[in-house]
Formats: C-alpha cells, structure tokens, sequence
C-alpha cells in the first residue's frame, strides 16, 4: 500500500475503531466495568483522528508543474499583495512566463486577504565590485474573486 492509498483509508480506518470503541465504551458503562473512563478517551481519540484525517485530506493539494518552469526562491512576502522571487543571473528568458504562471497557480486562495496580488522575479545586476541593483524581470497580478 502506498503513502497516498494509505492516507485515503486513515479516516476510514480510524472511523472503524472509533465505532468498534464506541460500542465497547457502551457496553462497559451499561456494566460497570473499571476501564470506562480510559476507554471513552481512547474512543474520542479515534473519532478526532478520524475527521482531522479527513480534513487533511480535503485541505492537501499537489502543486501544479507547468513545463518550462525554473524553481527560484522567495525572498519577500507581506502575506497580503506582494510576493518577490529571486531568479539567479543566468536566468533563462524564456522560462520566465511559465514560472509565473506555475506561481500564480500554486498560490492558494485562502493564503491572501488581498484581492489582487502582484508576483514579482527579480535578479541581481552588478553594478560595481560590491554593489549590485535589484531588476524586476517578470511580473504577474493574480486576482482573488471573493464570494
């Protein structure tokens, strides 16, 4: 079984033993038996195990590839209407759109409170021996409708 098939079936695996537990924290509180206490939090474990699995699941999103797209690094984000890349300086110029694009769609709509937000690849240009001056090589604006 692999990880992906493994993390579809947790919360029905866990579902299972909260209702197997559920039943055996009946049955011992209709008896009085001594493990009642322990065995009603161990049924509520399960059961919480259960939905946060699941909610995992409804919230995990592979990021999407688009070919011809570089990785570059972060180097600013406000968290609300700008986010800047560094590209290295032998950033290919043809690879500048599809990563863009590939970071515009990778941008979740939950992360931003902002309606619009400004995608930025810079690199470095030398301008002396130890200064250099940051050009912006690509930008995109990615709008988030809010319903």
């Amino acid at each position: 079984m692999s990880f992906f098939e493994l993390l579809e079936n947790t919360p029905k695996i866990f579902g299972y033993i909260g209702i197997f537990l559920f039943l055996g924290t009946l049955i011992s509180f209709i008896f009085n038996f001594n493990f009642k206490f322990r065995i009603t939090g161990a049924t509520i474990f399960s059961i919480l195990l259960s939905l946060s699995s699941w909610a995992f699941i409804q919230s995990y999103t592979e990021n999407i590839k688009i070919d011809g797209a570089k990785y570059i690094p972060t180097v600013y984000d406000n968290g609300f209407d700008l986010i800047v890349t560094k590209a290295d300086s032998d950033f290919p110029e043809e690879a500048i759109d599809p990563t863009l694009k590939q970071l515009s769609e990778n941008l979740k709509k939950g992360s931003r409170s902002g309606s619009k937000v400004k995608i930025k690849i810079r690199k470095l240009e030398k301008i002396s021996n130890d200064v250099s001056k940051p050009v912006i090589i690509g930008e995109i604006e990615k709008s988030f409708s809010m319903n």
